[in-house]
């Protein structure tokens, strides 16, 4: 790769740039475990699947054409 390419000079800041990190890294793992905890712990225990609840398989748009439709309508 050319070292004047945009690619390789915009690759080469963020690993000069995270190589010489001190409480950087800390922020970052502090991050990524706030995002494990969003994505996964809430979807799991607050954002169960609906549809899979409340319809057959194979029958979700079905379910959720009749929905939009209703609830348009009122």
């Amino acid at each position: 790769m050319d070292k004047q390419s945009f690619w390789y000079r915009a690759f080469d800041l963020y690993y000069d740039g995270f190589r010489n990190m001190r409480l950087g890294k800390t922020l970052w793992t502090i991050i990524l475990i706030k995002l494990f905890v969003i994505f996964i712990i809430l979807k799991i225990f607050f954002f169960p699947n609906f549809l899979k609840t409340h319809t057959e398989k194979g029958e979700e748009s079905d379910f959720v054409a009749t929905e939009m439709i209703e609830r348009a309508d009122q």
